[in-house]
């Protein structure tokens, strides 16, 4: 099994993809979220710059936010600076959509977008509709070599639902999956659909993306890097609920162990500020912080809902998932907190 790292994109992220190359990590993937965090691409080419065998991956790019040949032109320019190191994640759009108060791109538009995409990439000149006109486009100087055209861009696809994994599947695309919570079980539904889409013959290759800290059995310590490590990811639980369930003023609330916590910040919700762009408040320091007043986020839930334990109890769980099918997982890594990238350094290698 393959280990990554992932990073809410700095300009100085570079400094960390380096450490992660000198501590042997397989890739370094970096969010594509608009608003939070630098532009993606510019954090990339950074990281390009100053690495040389590090793999270096949109995770995930949104459709939305960029027409197809800027995308293309994107991915191509960076493996110009990085030859055979670029990976093509891209999803529907959860966090950079809500951050501006939208849904998920619907799934065949996302298909269309990431197929014209591939095949800007391979030098065809392709159909495409904008602003209402329908142009043929493409790559007018790659003989030029200021772009690259010739390494393959291996695609991987975030996706959720049985739908999204059929997509993932038609397209041949790696998969990337998302929390430690159900992952095996939605391995094994995307692994059935991989064979059922007439791909007996090739394995899936599978990434799991998570948060997590790694425990020392020190209360006071333990209890600092679950908050500051892993509970952004917890938290962004309740920002995901707080959009889909605040939006129907509390109708059908999540029943279970978690509901009061829900209901409790959804209170906190109806407060915030604008009244008519919630969104606004509701994913600040989403994935990187978790802020002042979600103290419904303890380190008891952080630790039941991340990848966090010992060193001995991690390398159990990642076994697990080895064994389960996962041939890459990756460690998020928490703004401010990259340094964490020692510990897990040492967990991946004691497996």
């Amino acid at each position: 099994m393959q280990y990554s790292v992932a990073f809410a994109s700095e300009v100085d992220s570079w400094r960390w993809v380096k450490r992660a190359e000198e501590l042997g990590f397989h890739a370094a993937w970096f969010y594509d979220t608009q608003l939070l965090n630098p532009d993606v691409f510019i954090c990339m080419a950074l990281a390009a710059h100053r690495t040389s065998t590090i793999r270096l991956g949109t995770g995930v790019l949104v459709p939305s936010n960029r027409i197809e040949p800027v995308t293309a032109n994107a991915l191509a320019s960076l493996s110009r600076l990085a030859p055979g190191r670029i990976d093509f994640g891209v999803g529907t759009g959860f966090t950079a959509r809500r951050t501006m108060g939208l849904g998920a791109i619907p799934l065949k538009k996302t298909q269309t977008y990431i197929e014209r995409v591939q095949q800007l990439l391979q030098g065809e000149t392709i159909e495409w509709d904008f602003e209402g006109l329908n142009r043929k486009i493409g790559f007018l100087n790659p003989d030029l070599e200021l772009i690259d055209l010739e390494q393959e861009i291996p695609l991987w696809f975030s996706a959720f639902g049985p739908k999204a994994k059929h997509i993932a599947a038609d397209l041949g695309a790696g998969w990337l999956n998302f929390g430690a919570q159900g992952a095996v079980e939605s391995l094994q539904e995307m692994q059935q659909i991989w064979q059922k889409t007439g791909h007996a013959s090739t394995k899936l290759k599978a990434n799991l993306f998570f948060l997590g800290a790694v425990l020392t059995g020190e209360a006071e310590t333990d209890e600092y890097k679950l908050m500051a490590q892993a509970a952004p990811l917890t938290a962004v639980m309740f920002h995901n609920l707080a959009d889909e369930v605040g939006a129907m003023a509390g109708a059908n609330l999540p029943q279970g162990p978690l509901s009061n916590l829900v209901a409790e910040y959804l209170k906190e919700h109806q407060h915030y500020e604008p009244s008519d762009a919630k969104y606004l408040s509701n994913h600040r320091g989403h994935l990187m912080f978790v802020r002042p007043e979600e103290k419904h986020v303890t380190p008891e839930l952080v630790q039941s809902t991340t990848m966090s334990g010992t060193q001995a109890e991690l390398v159990d769980r990642l076994r697990a998932l080895e064994s389960a099918g996962y041939d890459q997982v990756t460690i998020q890594l928490v703004h401010d907190h990259e340094a964490a990238i020692e510990d897990w350094a040492e967990v991946f290698n004691a497996i």
